[in-house]
């Protein structure tokens, strides 16, 4: 299910939870990519996960709301620049590696001793 560009270190730890969780909402989450993409804010949508509290973003869905195990933030590439988390030269790497929001999420995770870009291709309809 996940991509082959995602760290290794994206072992059982995570992977479980960051799936369940990822079912349960990968419809909100695409909707709200077309909605970022279609109203041109970014053609670049990132959702920044987290289970405790986090400056990244705006929150979308609340892990106690929907009864999970993350917190899930909505932003795109603008505000990983702007707070200089990704380098301005390194933009156009970025843009380049981003996998086709139709088909997949970019998720940013952020827990204690893991943060990192993970594409999760949404479920076929």
């Amino acid at each position: 299910m996940i991509s082959d560009f995602n760290d290794p270190e994206l072992s059982g730890k995570y992977l479980g939870t960051i799936t369940k969780d990822f079912l349960n909402v990968s419809e909100i989450l695409k909707e709200a990519s077309y909605q970022v993409r279609s109203r041109k804010f970014s053609k670049f949508p990132i959702f920044p996960i987290s289970k405790e509290e986090q400056p990244i973003g705006q929150l979308l869905l609340g892990k106690e709301e929907k009864n999970l195990d993350w917190n899930y933030y909505i932003t795109y590439i603008d505000e990983f620049i702007q707070r200089k988390l990704i380098a301005e030269e390194l933009r156009e790497e970025f843009e380049n590696n981003y996998k086709n929001p139709d088909e997949f999420c970019c998720l940013f995770v952020m827990d204690k001793e893991f943060t990192s870009f993970v594409y999760i291709p949404f479920p076929e309809e």
